[in-house]
């Protein structure tokens, strides 16, 4: 190949990548694309594609890559989420003795997906511990009892307050054992570090063939930090009435930690996209006004902080919320994407549609056990209804299920070709 046919093929890239990120952008600002955008968001389904185990998608970084260019290369989305950071941990998560979730071939079969333990790894009592010094608290209680590596910090003392010769008195920091777990750390850090690399010489890829990412850095809602993370679910749900203002103080204290860290991770890359996905907020697990409450302020504060720093909040509303629309509206509009796993799309559209770029919902079970006209149809239903004046971006309930079929999922991104106005 002749460098002008070189040439010409990049520029070619290029305007491609252009049109993508271009038809992404006007969903997002509510304008109305040349057509419905699509982007690719799957955990193992890459896995199935290619027929290798789930297992070996947490461990085979140069496969993963391969696998997913080969899909990107088919199925050309808008936009692509990369798996690298979300499953290909499990070297790194084996060298720390992660505790907090079972992942394939390691607590659960070779083919099944994440499972999350679900324990109380902050008491009740510890709160106040937290309020007064996170930072602290984290790294002696939380992280030793989520990962074996980190087990010898948990005899450290508070040093906040020690200064000049009261340091010598830190002698706890100096013990074999806390020498041992950071150099365990060590490993692991330099095993993630390969990891992360793979996914930037992927996501560089990517954009040399024309393809945009999808999200990059990725975070929590305020309340879930402490449901997911250390509460546990009855833990966190006896506060809500057993224990309000200590949680409200707590999250007071967390938010200004998480947005912090969203900024930092995404000001590392181009794209503008942070992932949050919401796991407790929903109907079902706490009333309207407990979400007003507990909830939305916090999350709110992230979401307009993100907006505030020109990045683009992506909020995955897992399960349905077809009570909180309304209260959800309350953001800058034209500035984030609210993904729907199960809320009526169309019931959204009419609450939200001159606020936020929507985006979802085929259903899981119809991508597993349906066919391509079933899938066809409720596109089509999808795209001419939600989409029809822009700010809606196609997509599965919550991406391209693991176990979705291949016909399927071909049938719903040539939909946005075919259906499109």
């Amino acid at each position: 190949m002749d460098e002008a046919t070189i040439s010409k093929d990049a520029e070619d890239m290029a305007r491609d990548f252009d049109e993508r990120q271009k038809r992404i952008d006007d969903a997002i600002a509510l304008r109305r694309p040349d057509r419905v955008p699509i982007i690719y968001y799957t955990m193992f389904w890459h896995a199935s594609y290619a027929g290798i185990t789930f297992k070996e998608a947490m461990y085979n970084y140069a496969k993963v890559s391969e696998v997913t260019k080969k899909i990107v290369l088919e199925l050309k989305p808008d936009a692509v989420a990369a798996p690298h950071r979300a499953t290909l941990l499990g070297p790194t998560m084996e060298l720390m003795g992660y505790q907090q979730l079972r992942w394939p071939g390691h607590g659960v079969g070779e083919n099944y997906s994440y499972q999350y333990i679900d324990r109380e790894y902050m008491k009740p009592e510890e709160y106040d511990d937290y309020i007064e010094d996170p930072g602290w608290f984290y790294l002696t209680r939380y992280l030793p009892r989520v990962a074996e590596a980190f087990a010898p910090m948990a005899g450290l003392p508070q040093p906040a307050s020690m200064q000049h010769t009261r340091l010598v008195y830190l002698t706890r920091f100096f013990t074999d054992e806390v020498a041992a777990g950071f150099a365990q750390l060590a490993k692991a850090g330099r095993e993630a570090q390969v990891a992360f690399d793979s996914a930037s010489e992927f996501q560089v890829e990517m954009a040399g063939l024309g393809f945009p990412m999808g999200q990059m850095a990725t975070g929590p809602a305020p309340y879930d930090y402490f449901a997911d993370n250390m509460r546990g679910s009855k833990g966190i749900m006896l506060d809500l009435f057993r224990r309000k203002d200590k949680l409200l103080a707590a999250m007071d204290r967390a938010t200004p930690i998480i947005l912090k860290g969203l900024l930092e991770m995404a000001g590392q890359n181009p794209c503008k996209i942070v992932f949050l996905p919401m796991h407790w907020g929903l109907d079902g697990f706490m009333s309207p006004d407990q979400f007003k409450t507990f909830f939305w302020p916090h999350l709110r504060k992230v979401i307009v902080g993100l907006i505030e720093a020109g990045l683009v909040p992506l909020v995955l509303w897992e399960g349905d919320c077809t009570s909180r629309l309304e209260t959800i509206a309350d953001i800058p509009a034209g500035k984030a994407i609210y993904w729907f796993e199960r809320t009526d799309l169309f019931r959204a559209k009419a609450v939200l549609g001159d606020v936020v770029c929507l985006r979802g919902n085929v259903p899981a079970s119809m991508l597993n056990t349906g066919t391509p006209q079933d899938v066809r149809e409720y596109c089509k239903k999808l795209i001419e209804g939600v989409g029809r004046d822009g700010g809606f971006i196609l997509d599965g309930g919550i991406g391209i299920p693991d176990e979705a079929r291949l016909e399927n999922v071909r049938a719903m991104f040539q939909s946005v070709r075919d259906f499109s106005a």
